[in-house]
C-alpha cells in the first residue's frame, strides 16, 4: 500500500514549483501580450493612413466643388440691372434744380436684362464641367503618388533595417572570432597580429552599423512624412514583388488611363469646350431695359423699352481671331498628351525589363552566389579552426560575404522600388484588373 506522506510530499513540491514559477510565467504572458498589441505595419496600412491624412486629396475635393459650384454658375443669365436717375433737369433759370415745373425734367427707375444665348450658357456651363472631371482626374494623379511614394519610403525602411541587421549579426560572430584570436594567442597557437585585425574588423563592422542605423533613421523621418507617428511601428513582411499588375501585350492601351495622361485628356475637354464657347460669340447677344419716369403733377408719366444688341462688325479681327485661338491651345494640348503617352509607354517598358533583369539577378545571388560566399566563410572558418588558415583569411571570408549579402539587398531593394512605380502607376483600387506579368526566367 502507498504510502499517504508521499503524496502529501508530492503535493507540496507541486504547489512550491507553482509559485515560484508562476511570476516566470506571468512575465512571460505580460511580453507577449505587449509584443502582441504592437500589430506590425503593412504597407497596404501604410497607404490607407497615407491617403487618410494627405492634404493634398483635401485640396483637390475643394478644387472638384468649386468647379461643379461654377458650372452650375455659369449656365444662369445674368443678374438684372436695376437703374435709377433723374433726367433733363434744369440749373439756371426760374426751374432750375426744380423736379416738377419743367414738362421735360422726370425722375425714372428701371431694370434691364442681358439675354445669354442659350447655347452659349450651355457651353459655359460644359466648360467648367469639364474643369471638374479634371479636378477629379487630378485627384487620381495625387492619390497614385500618394500610394507610390508611401510604398517606396515604406519599402526604404524595410530595407534599410535588413541591411542594419545583416551587419549586427556579422558584428556578432566578429566578436566570437576576437575571442577566439585571444584565446589562441593565449595559448600560443596564433600571434599578437590576428588579435589586432579582428579587433579591427569589428571597428570597421561597428562604423557600418552606425552609417545604417542613419539609414534607418532617415528612411523612418521620410515614412512619417506620409503616416505620421506610425511610421515607429514595426513593419510587417516584405510584399509580393514577383508580380506586377500590368500587361505588357496591352500597355498602349492600359496606360491610356494613366493619371497624368487622363489629366491631360480632361485638359483637352476642357480646351474643346472653349472653342465651343469662343464659336457661340459669334452670336451676339441682346439686352431688353424698361424704364418708368415721372413727371411733374401737370404732366404724364412715360415709359421706356430699349433694345440693344452688339454690332460684331469686325468678325474677322475679333470673333474670328478668338475662335483661331481657342483651336490652336485645343491642338497643343492634343499635342502634349500624344507625346506624354508615347513618352510614359516607352518609360513603362524599361522599367518592366529591369524590373525583370533585377528579379533574375536576385534569383542567381539567392541560389548561389549567397551559398558559395556562406559555404567559403564555413570552410576558412573551419581551416583556421584547424591550424590551416590565418585569421586574415577568415576575415576576409566574412567581409566578402557582408559585401554580398549586402549587395543582394540592394539588388531587391531597387526590384522593389521598381515593383512599387509599377504597381501604382494609377491608384489601387481604382485600376482594372490586368493579367499579371512575370518574369521570362519564370515561364522557362
Amino acid at each position: 500500500m502507498q504510502d499517504p506522506t508521499i503524496g502529501s510530499r508530492a503535493a507540496f513540491a507541486a504547489t512550491a514549483c507553482f509559485k515560484a514559477l508562476a511570476p516566470v510565467f506571468f512575465s512571460a504572458l505580460c511580453a507577449s501580450a505587449a509584443l502582441g498589441a504592437e500589430t506590425p505595419l503593412t504597407l497596404p496600412e501604410a497607404q490607407r493612413l497615407a491617403v487618410a491624412r494627405s492634404r493634398q486629396l483635401v485640396a483637390q475635393d475643394a478644387a472638384l466643388t468649386a468647379a461643379r459650384a461654377m458650372a452650375v454658375s455659369a449656365g444662369q443669365l445674368p443678374d438684372p440691372v436695376a437703374t435709377i436717375g433723374v433726367n433733363n433737369l434744369p440749373v439756371n433759370g426760374p426751374d432750375a434744380w426744380s423736379l416738377t415745373r419743367d414738362f421735360m425734367t422726370m425722375t425714372s427707375v428701371g431694370v434691364m436684362q442681358e439675354f445669354t444665348r442659350t447655347e452659349k450658357r450651355e457651353a459655359r456651363a460644359q466648360r467648367y464641367a469639364r474643369e471638374a472631371d479634371k479636378a477629379l482626374a487630378e485627384k487620381d494623379s495625387r492619390l497614385a503618388s500618394i500610394q507610390r511614394d508611401t510604398a517606396l519610403a515604406w519599402l526604404d525602411r524595410y530595407y534599410a533595417e535588413a541591411m542594419a541587421a545583416v551587419v549586427a549579426e556579422q558584428s556578432t560572430q566578429a566578436r566570437v572570432e576576437i575571442e577566439a584570436a585571444e584565446t589562441a594567442y593565449r595559448a600560443g597557437r596564433g600571434n599578437l597580429a590576428d588579435v589586432v585585425m579582428a579587433r579591427s574588423a569589428l571597428v570597421s563592422l561597428d562604423d557600418r552599423a552606425s552609417e545604417m542605423g542613419r539609414r534607418v533613421s532617415a528612411a523612418k523621418i521620410a515614412l512619417a512624412r506620409w503616416i505620421g507617428s506610425d511610421a515607429e511601428s514595426p513593419l510587417a513582411g516584405r510584399p509580393a514583388i514577383d508580380s506586377i499588375r500590368l500587361d505588357s501585350q496591352t500597355l498602349d492601351e492600359d496606360l491610356q488611363h494613366h493619371p497624368q495622361i487622363a489629366v491631360l485628356a480632361r485638359q483637352e475637354a476642357v480646351a474643346a469646350a472653349e472653342v465651343k464657347i469662343a464659336q457661340a460669340n459669334k452670336k451676339p447677344d441682346w439686352s431688353v431695359a424698361l424704364m418708368y419716369s415721372q413727371r411733374g403733377s401737370a404732366y404724364s408719366n412715360l415709359i421706356s423699352l430699349n433694345v440693344s444688341v452688339p454690332l460684331q462688325w469686325d468678325q474677322t479681327n475679333r470673333q474670328d481671331r478668338e475662335v483661331a485661338a481657342k483651336l490652336a491651345m485645343l491642338d497643343q494640348v492634343r499635342a502634349e498628351r500624344e507625346d506624354m503617352l508615347r513618352a510614359h509607354i516607352a518609360e513603362v517598358r524599361a522599367m518592366i525589363a529591369e524590373w525583370g533583369n533585377d528579379r533574375e539577378r536576385s534569383a542567381r545571388y539567392a541560389r548561389e552566389l549567397l551559398p558559395l560566399a556562406a559555404g567559403r566563410t564555413q570552410a576558412t572558418l573551419g581551416a583556421y579552426r584547424g591550424a590551416k588558415a590565418s585569421i586574415t583569411d577568415v576575415l576576409i571570408a566574412r567581409r566578402s560575404e557582408i559585401d554580398l549579402r549586402l549587395q543582394a539587398l540592394q539588388l531587391e531593394m531597387d526590384t522593389a522600388r521598381l515593383w512599387a512605380q509599377l504597381n501604382f502607376l494609377v491608384p489601387d483600387g481604382r485600376r482594372d484588373t490586368h493579367v499579371s506579368i512575370n518574369a521570362r526566367s519564370d515561364r522557362r
